[in-house]
């Protein structure tokens, strides 16, 4: 007679029941517990992939809302090239007026994951706790971290070179002749924006540029937001102006148009992500592409490399990738340069 349910409780020291929870990838079993049921099976001479006969454990995306469109972008080739793998995911996106990035984090600690992948989080702010990713990590998740911070937890983390693309963006308005440089960034304390911001104070110091504070603004991410800001960029007498993100950039486009200038001839605008349909808005944004398609394959391959056992209990890593400029029609030269 085959080896039955209660020959694996019995040398696991658990019930039943909890032998089918693990089996069956279920929710409500301590790591610990899981092990001992997991070296059970392999005592008795049964194969581990008997833990997977109900497909391969998922993999949780984590994100923001996915009002602003470099989100679902993210998403959709995330579950893709994890599809190409055999890996189901699913996605879970938070929200100030519905579930909390934590709340979600605590709902997905008792399940039964190959890994976490977060693209924007409490991680990628600055002087905000670590422990908020205890749960999954106690339980040695792998977890990827995409646009943020390298912080001192484990996981790998992966993104676009910030400072790199400000410069790009900066270097590419002073060619053009303009120096009245507004710069229309995110929360103060987002590390990204930060490291835009400082880029950006580089440069108009190694250029002999004069930048005063009122031509930096500080604001949350969002059309309206870039709206209001842009225009008081404007009324500062900014000849161009570069974003932190590409809806910062369509609102600084309309309050350009709301003030009757025209884009490029009398003012300029750059933005940041090359998020779809930015080529065919009127006019076509010029914009900072971030490499997507490469973050999301260097995201799948690090998190199977570290599902295989091949990152340390202590490893965290980072690795930036390169910008791209993409010359659109909303920059322009300077008439008065």
């Amino acid at each position: 007679m085959g080896t039955t349910l209660t020959d694996i409780a019995s040398l696991a020291g658990v019930s039943p029941a909890t032998v089918s929870r693990v089996i069956n990838s279920k929710p409500g079993v301590s790591e610990e517990l899981r092990e001992n049921v997991v070296k059970a099976i392999r005592e008795l001479g049964m194969s581990p992939d008997r833990l997977q006969r109900n497909g391969k454990k998922p993999v949780a995306i984590i994100s923001p809302d996915l009002v602003n469109p470099i989100f679902p972008e993210y998403v959709t080739t995330l579950t893709t090239l994890l599809a190409q793998r055999g890996l189901l995911s699913f996605s879970c996106s938070y929200t100030l007026a519905g579930v909390s990035e934590e709340q979600y984090i605590t709902m997905l600690q008792d399940q039964p994951l190959t890994g976490a992948i977060f693209l924007a989080g409490s991680y990628d702010t600055l002087d905000t706790p670590s422990d908020t990713y205890d749960p999954l990590l106690t339980r040695n998740v792998p977890l990827i971290f995409l646009n943020g911070a390298h912080r001192e937890m484990k996981g790998v983390y992966l993104g676009t070179n910030n400072s790199k693309a400000m410069t790009m963006a900066l270097r590419h308005l002073f060619d053009l002749g303009h120096q009245r440089i507004g710069l229309l960034l995110g929360d103060r304390k987002h590390h990204p924006s930060v490291q835009k911001y400082e880029a950006a104070e580089r440069f108009f110091l190694e250029n002999h540029i004069e930048h005063p504070s009122a031509m930096t603004i500080w604001t949350t991410y969002g059309f309206e937001s870039g709206q209001v800001a842009a225009m008081e960029l404007v009324r500062q007498g900014a000849t161009a102006i570069a974003c932190a993100n590409d809806q910062l950039a369509l609102g600084s486009i309309r309050a350009a148009t709301v003030l009757g200038l025209r884009i490029p001839e009398d003012i300029s605008i750059i933005g940041f992500d090359d998020s779809p349909s930015m080529k065919y808005m009127t006019p076509s944004l010029t914009t900072i592409r971030q490499p997507l398609p490469q973050i999301c394959r260097a995201a799948v391959s690090s998190l199977l490399a570290s599902s295989r056992g091949a990152a340390t209990d202590s490893q965290h890593n980072e690795l930036l990738f390169d910008p791209e400029l993409i010359v659109r029609e909303s920059t322009g030269r300077n008439r008065n340069a």
